[in-house]
């Protein structure tokens, strides 16, 4: 009889069901072989007496994987192999997803074991497809048969278009089939016998799997494309000894993870931004980097701000002080300031013979200085153009290093003018390097515009995930492909911390609110700046008093002026209207210095009021020489334009004034100056009644001060930490830190003996111990362990035990040996108070406990805020080469309540770290660089994983404290190109979802780093499966049999993965373009493979 089977309305599996007996032999000739089509026939298979099975193709031959491996190297699973689908094929992937893999792999090894014989060709013959059953003298034969899986049984979806299998049980015909087959399974010239190694192959599928073999399988699936990018070009070169230098053994674990990303970066990308968070040390690990290119003899320069220069030249050179000398790291070191300088010295460089074209490496420190190109004067060049120039483009191809805690600010366009210095400004290079979708201004432009309609949203709204979220994915590729970043709350989760030694133990930020002084009859705070608000500032004002009669005659005055800046201007007036601005805009900067002064002392506010007194007085003195006869009276007018004392502080209102060499004479004839002279004198008489005030505030009735007393007198009778008698206390004005050094040294040096230091910069060091001024000194002695004082000054016996600073040393010092950070005044930007306090609160601190102090005027929060708001409303500061209605300071009332909000948060001791800065992009939830290293180093060590199944899992530890709570994260490959919509998931067509054990999702698909993360906490460095908790769940599970429970919550996050994609297709509608109602949907599970589990108990 012959009969033809379609598995349609006849089903192969169905009618192999009927005809295996107990006791049959079978012959099986095919493709491949899935344990599933053993599933399938489980019950009729393990009755029979043998199996011969004969792959028609040839596999697992290890000569041939070999050859294949090299072939496809983008490939996971053994590609074109029939061994992948062992496990599993395609069309069985609903199977697979039911998670019995683990059982049904460990029945069907012992089934082989004990009854089959597997046997594979040597070369490509072509074979023909058959299964043969022969019983107690009967034979059944079936021709063709594609594969032994369920798909061929008719059990599962098979893309074939046509069917037709005949079934025969005419003997002759079997007879002649099973000779012809006997015939070649004898013949070992052909066969080779793979038994052994497909039982070995099936069996991994349910031997217990350590945790970081899966955490690399993982990695394999997700980032192959990667390493054919990856090749030797693109990593560090280990040739060079660079592991051997001090630098490097110095280094912890995270910091060695970002100098290896770095270079891979800079020879990739040729930039890289290096933005860990405070405290983490930058500057050791930009060190190792500069030691690794110093190795292959390339020539180095770090530009760095200048009051940061002790940083860098601490580690030239050959000498004591310089702890890694051995190393001999090659640098040279210049100021941001000197870029445009042709000649003079900088340091022990002579500017008019540098070679700046010379340089391949360049490291620039705080490189959020260089964010933006706007030029002064037209004519002139800006510190950017001179290092694209002169650095960038002149000379050998050089390479970027920028150093920086916040690099992304608001104006996205800042962070594009830095990542374009590695391209010297070539957008095309930039795009073609970094091989984005979008091209990098468009990337660029439309993270703006999501920025400016998500800062418009209520303060209670404005929360950086969502920001985050909205953000295209080219502007995190971008992020990710040129920075590594790492936060403390990153460390402290992901690595080890018995590695890298701990953090101190923040307690609760204290904040003290001292009146002026108890001498009642003083004015108050809030007296003093409802008086100093009511000053017309007039002084700084002149042309705001000419007569309109005499505007033309000093137009055209200004008009030549303007046109020398700006050949483009000509509307007759412009310049004029500029320079008042500028003088309106200085009345209202000396308002905002006398507040901030006032803020920090009396003593630093005295002296401002003596100053502005004295400039008032001498200009009343000038007018009433010419209302009495002198009518050739008159003011030679400097023209000028105002920028920061320090330029390298976006956040300083103290300004100096940049002149343009010319004068213009103004006649107090064309003056009103009656009422000039009205406003200076009413000037005078409020500065002097609060001058008076201030004098009776000596240091003894200094409220403040003797706050501060009794605080050094507090801690040193109850140590935070045992024997810790250190201070570190910060100002923003160096005659704060005058005045203090001044009263504090005395006061500590007669009551406890210790020794105080006050460094503020350039010659302005001083101490009481007697030895040299020098910073690097006076630091080393303050923090002898961080600084190794007993390499540097073995000989030096004394130490100092309080240091005043300006923020000169607010960042790139590392003084964790103090325990106390008291900031005496509060900066206007909070991002420098957590700097300033990230000199004490680092990593490997031997203190267990550290403190923030803050100091606040005698105000409520409100009325701080409403007495800033009050002043940056007036404020209309023109820039030279702006229109008059451009101002350098905000006005906008949003800005003020962020940082009311920040300003709270500082108060609350809720703000310690620059992630809790509500706007901040947060650059380490994006950087995926330390997985892709991973992957790396396991591949150099261990080779391709290959014979890898997929479905595999691993069982790990829960840890709570770190926020990895119990649970399974799934890895998910799609197989339905409409899931990955705008391309929001990076890793597409890979997806992972964290789970706990309720459904509850910890980590959508999208929070991809954040997952990442979890598996490398739990996986990374753990080479053996965790016993205990593999039992427990073996014993949950019925060792794999019973996954009802995870193959619910996998129906969990495929449902979340459709939830997300429902949401952002709703979002996307009503946008012009939309193509939602165009593209495909997810159907449910079957439209994804599971690559692999992670049990997390």
């Amino acid at each position: 009889m012959i009969d033809i089977i379609n598995n349609k309305s006849k089903l192969l599996g169905d009618d192999l069901k009927e005809e295996i007996k107990s006791g049959s032999r079978l012959r099986i000739a095919a493709s491949c072989f899935s344990i599933y089509a053993y599933a399938a026939l489980k019950e009729e298979l393990e009755k029979i007496e043998e199996l011969e099975f004969l792959f028609t193709t040839p596999t697992f031959l290890s000569e041939q994987v070999s050859d294949n491996i090299k072939k496809e190297k983008r490939e996971f699973y053994i590609p074109k192999f029939s061994e992948s689908g062992i496990c599993g094929t395609d069309f069985e992937i609903r199977l697979k997803n039911q998670m019995t893999q683990k059982a049904i792999a460990r029945e069907c090894a012992d089934w082989i074991r004990n009854k089959v014989k597997v046997k594979t060709l040597k070369e490509s013959v072509t074979t023909q497809s058959m299964i043969n059953i022969s019983s107690q003298g009967s034979y059944v034969h079936y021709t063709p048969v594609d594969g032994f899986t369920t798909a061929d049984l008719g059990y599962e979806r098979n893309d074939s278009k046509l069917i037709g299998i005949m079934k025969t049980d005419i003997p002759e015909q079997s007879k002649f089939f099973i000779s012809e087959f006997d015939r070649l399974w004898n013949s070992d010239n052909h066969l080779e016998d793979i038994t052994n190694a497909i039982v070995d192959y099936i069996s991994s599928c349910y031997k217990e799997n350590s945790p970081e073999f899966i955490y690399y399988i993982i990695l394999y699936n997700i980032f192959r494309e990667f390493l054919c990018d990856l090749d030797e070009d693109y990593m560090p070169n280990e040739a060079t000894g660079f592991k051997n230098s001090l630098i490097w053994n110095k280094l912890y674990n995270f910091q060695k993870d970002g100098a290896i990303g770095i270079i891979n970066k800079l020879e990739r990308y040729n930039g890289c931004i290096l933005a860990d968070s405070v405290g983490l040390g930058k500057t050791f690990t930009a060190l190792a980097v500069m030691q690794y290119y110093s190795l292959r003899n390339k020539s180095i320069l770090v530009l760095c701000p200048k009051r940061l220069e002790q940083n860098w030249t601490q580690y030239q050179g050959n000498k004591t002080t310089n702890i890694f000398y051995k190393d001999r790291i090659r640098f040279d070191v210049l100021f941001h300031t000197d870029l445009g300088r042709t000649s003079g010295k900088s340091g022990n460089m002579d500017l008019a013979t540098v070679n700046w074209g010379n340089y391949d490496l360049v490291v620039i420190d705080e490189s959020h200085n260089f964010r933006n190109n706007n030029a002064v004067h037209k004519d002139k060049d800006t510190r950017y153009d001179f290092l694209m120039k002169r650095i960038m483009h002149e000379g050998v191809k050089t390479k970027v290093l920028m150093l920086s805690a916040t690099p992304v600010n608001n104006r996205y366009n800042d962070l594009k003018n830095q990542l374009l210095l590695a391209y010297c400004g070539d957008y095309s290079e930039m795009n073609a390097t970094l091989g984005t979708s979008k091209d990098v201004q468009s990337v660029f432009r439309n993270a703006q515009k999501v920025f400016n309609a998500w800062s418009k949203l209520p303060i209670e709204k404005r929360k950086a995930k969502d920001l985050m979220d909205k953000l295209d994915i080219d502007f995190s590729i971008i992020l990710d492909s040129v920075t590594i970043a790492r936060s403390r709350k990153h460390i402290q989760k992901f690595y080890d911390i018995n590695d890298i030694g701990k953090f101190p133990r923040r307690l609760p930020t204290k904040s003290y609110y001292p009146r002026l002084t108890d001498n009642m009859a003083v004015m108050k705070y809030k007296e003093i700046y409802d008086k100093l608000l009511s000053m017309t500032m007039n002084v700084y004002a002149p042309l705001a008093m000419l007569f309109p009669s005499r505007l033309e005659k000093y137009e055209e005055k200004y008009q030549i002026d303007l046109q020398s800046e700006d050949k483009n201007a000509n509307s007759l007036g412009q310049g004029l209207t500029r320079q008042m601005n500028r003088e309106n805009g200085i009345k209202k900067l000396m308002t905002i210095s006398l507040l901030k002064r006032l803020e920090s002392s009396v003593y630093s506010f005295r002296l401002t009021l003596e100053s502005l007194l004295e400039t008032n007085q001498t200009t009343l003195r000038l007018i009433n020489s010419f209302l009495a006869g002198n009518k050739s009276a008159g003011i030679d007018k400097e023209l000028f334009n105002y920028a920061a004392v320090d330029p390298d502080d976006d956040d300083s209102f103290a300004l100096t004034k940049i002149s343009s060499g010319k004068k213009i004479h103004i006649d107090l004839a064309d003056l009103d100056v009656v009422s000039w002279k009205r406003d200076i004198e009413q000037d005078i008489e409020i500065l002097t009644s609060i001058y008076v005030e201030m004098k009776k505030v000596t240091p003894e009735e200094d409220k403040k001060l003797n706050e501060l007393f009794s605080l050094i007198d507090d801690k040193i009778t109850n140590p935070i930490n045992t024997n810790n008698r250190k201070f570190l206390i910060f100002s923003a004005f160096a005659d704060t830190a005058d005045y203090l050094y001044q009263n504090v040294s005395q006061y500590v040096l007669k009551k406890y003996g210790m020794y105080t230091a006050k460094i503020a910069g350039g010659n302005n060091n001083k101490t009481n111990e007697g030895g040299s001024p020098q910073t690097d000194r006076l630091l080393t002695l303050f923090s002898p362990l961080s600084k190794q004082k007993n390499v540097i000054y073995p000989n030096e016996t004394h130490e100092i035990d309080i240091v005043i600073g300006t923020d000169c040393i607010s960042e790139g010092q590392n003084l964790q040996d103090c325990d106390i950070c008291i900031n005496y005044d509060i900066h206007w930007n909070p991002v420098r108070i957590v700097q300033r306090f990230g000199r004490i609160d680092r990593i490997g601190s031997k203190n267990e406990c550290i403190q923030l102090v803050n100091f606040w005027p005698d105000l409520s929060l409100d009325e701080y805020i409403n007495l800033n708001k009050r002043v940056s409303a007036r404020m209309t500061i023109v820039n030279q080469t702006a229109t008059a209605d451009d101002n350098i300071i905000s006005e906008e009332n949003e800005e003020m309540d962020y940082r009311k909000e920040q300003l709270k948060k500082l108060q609350e001791g809720t703000l310690q770290d620059l992630e809790d800065v509500d706007g901040n992009i947060s650059i380490t939830d994006l950087g995926l660089n330390d997985f892709v290293m991973d992957l790396v180093a396991y591949r150099k060590a261990n080779g391709d994983p290959t014979g890898v199944t997929k479905g595999l899992h691993s069982v790990v530890a829960a840890d709570e404290s770190k926020g990895i709570e119990q649970g399974v994260i799934f890895v998910l490959c799609n197989r339905n190109n409409g899931v990955n919509i705008n391309k929001q998931n990076r890793l597409h067509p890979f997806y992972l979802v964290y789970l706990k054990n309720n459904g509850e999702v910890v980590y959508n698909h999208l929070n991809v780093k954040s997952t990442l993360d979890a598996l490398r906490a739990t996986s990374k460095g753990r080479t053996e499966p965790l016993a205990e908790l593999c039992r427990s769940f073996n014993k949950e599970t019925k060792d794999g049999a019973k996954m009802a429970k995870y193959n619910e919550l996998l129906q969990d996050a495929v449902l979340s993965i459709m939830e997300v994609k429902e949401e952002n297709d709703i979002e996307s509608l009503f946008k012009v373009g939309s193509k939602v109602l165009f593209q495909q949907g997810i159907d449910g599970l079957d439209d994804f493979e599971l690559i692999s589990f992670v049990v997390i108990r």
